[in-house]
């Protein structure tokens, strides 16, 4: 793994602060299904970016992708980004923080 590779994955880890069963509880409520931009009415893009979340969580450093890491670096923009976004108030159950839930970080914990 690069050193880069070693970035990518200490930012994830960062970023990423639900492990991949509390992730995976997330993703099958409705909540989770809820929130989102939907390709033509299917899942959303941040629920399936959950479930590859999932399977990188589950999987050991050295088994990591070149899919995996984009994914992650990826993974880490939009958790940057969106939580930028913070709206006023008490966040506990709002879209914002489901939306970031899906991308395997809680702004609660």
């Amino acid at each position: 793994m690069s050193d880069d590779d070693d970035q990518t994955r200490k930012d994830f880890d960062a970023a990423v602060n639900m492990t991949a069963s509390e992730l995976k509880k997330w993703l099958d409520t409705d909540d989770s299904k809820a929130v989102g931009q939907k390709k033509d009415g299917g899942e959303s893009t941040g629920h399936e970016s959950g479930r590859h979340i999932v399977r990188i969580l589950e999987k050991k450093k050295a088994d990591l992708t070149d899919d995996d890491l984009a994914h992650m670096r990826k993974v880490v923009g939009y958790v940057k980004r969106h939580s930028a976004q913070k709206p006023e108030g008490d966040i506990t159950d709002t879209d914002w923080r489901y939306s970031l839930m899906n991308w395997g970080h809680d702004p609660k914990k």
